[in-house]
C-alpha cells in the first residue's frame, strides 16, 4: 500500500486552491500534479522534507495540462532530474502554454488573460519526458499505478489508480462544497461517460484536484 500526502497550494489572486499528492512507495515517490508557479518554494519544501530530494522522486504524473497542476514541472525536473508523465491530447498545453487548444474557444481577452494570470510562460513550458495511455500500467516506471482515461474537464485528462482502490481524479470531480463534477468543464456528455466509467472501476477513495479526498460511494 502507498502512503499519500496531499499537498494543498493556494493559486494566484485568491483563486481558491490545489492539490498536489505525494505518492511514497518503500524509498521512492511520485508526485501527481504540481501546482503553479506562484507556491514554488513551499512546494519544494515540502519535498524536502518528506524526503522526495534527488533519485528518490520517480516522476511527476499530470492529471492534465492546467497551469494551476502544472506551473512547477519544469522547474522540478531541473532542479531533481525528475521524469514528467502526461496524456498526448494535452501535451500542447505543456509545450506551447495553450490552454485552450483543445476546448471550446473562450472570448479573446480569456485566453490573453488566464497565461498571464498563471504565469505559463517559456520557463514553464516542457516537453514530457513520457505520455501515459488509457489502461497502461506503469509498473515499468517503478510505480504501481494504472491509468484511467477521464476526458471532459479537458480532452487529456487522465486518472491514477492505486492496487488498493485510491484514484486521483484530476479535475474531472471536485469536493470544495460538495462532491460533484468540476465547475469548470469543457464537455460535459464526455464527463458524464468518464463519471459512469469510474463507477464500473475497483475504486475505494477519490483525490480530486481542489478540495477534500472523499469516498467513492459518495459519487454524484
Amino acid at each position: 500500500m502507498s502512503e499519500i500526502q496531499r499537498i494543498t497550494l493556494s493559486l494566484p489572486l485568491r483563486m481558491g486552491q490545489v492539490n498536489c499528492y505525494l505518492l511514497r512507495f518503500g524509498e521512492e515517490f511520485a508526485l501527481i500534479d504540481c501546482g503553479s508557479k506562484n507556491r514554488r518554494r513551499e512546494l519544494t519544501q515540502t519535498l524536502a522534507a518528506a524526503g522526495a530530494a534527488e533519485g528518490k522522486l520517480k516522476a511527476i504524473l499530470l492529471t492534465h495540462g492546467d497551469f494551476d497542476h502544472t506551473g512547477n514541472a519544469a522547474h522540478l525536473r531541473r532542479q531533481f532530474g525528475v521524469q514528467i508523465g502526461m496524456a498526448e491530447a494535452d501535451l500542447l498545453m505543456a509545450t506551447e502554454g495553450e490552454m485552450f487548444t483543445n476546448r471550446k474557444q473562450p472570448h479573446f481577452l480569456v485566453r490573453k488573460l488566464v497565461p498571464l494570470l498563471f504565469g505559463f510562460g517559456k520557463g514553464e513550458r516542457f516537453q514530457p519526458d513520457f505520455l501515459v495511455s488509457d489502461g497502461e500500467s506503469l509498473a515499468g516506471y517503478g510505480l504501481p499505478l494504472r491509468v484511467v482515461s477521464l476526458p471532459g474537464h479537458s480532452k487529456g485528462s487522465v486518472g491514477y489508480l492505486t492496487d488498493d482502490g485510491a484514484l486521483f481524479s484530476g479535475d474531472l470531480l471536485e469536493n470544495v462544497k460538495g462532491v460533484g463534477l468540476s465547475t469548470i468543464m469543457d464537455d460535459l456528455a464526455e464527463a458524464d461517460i468518464s463519471l459512469e466509467r469510474l463507477r464500473q472501476l475497483p475504486v475505494e477513495k477519490i483525490y480530486p484536484g481542489h478540495g477534500q479526498p472523499f469516498a467513492a460511494s459518495s459519487l454524484p
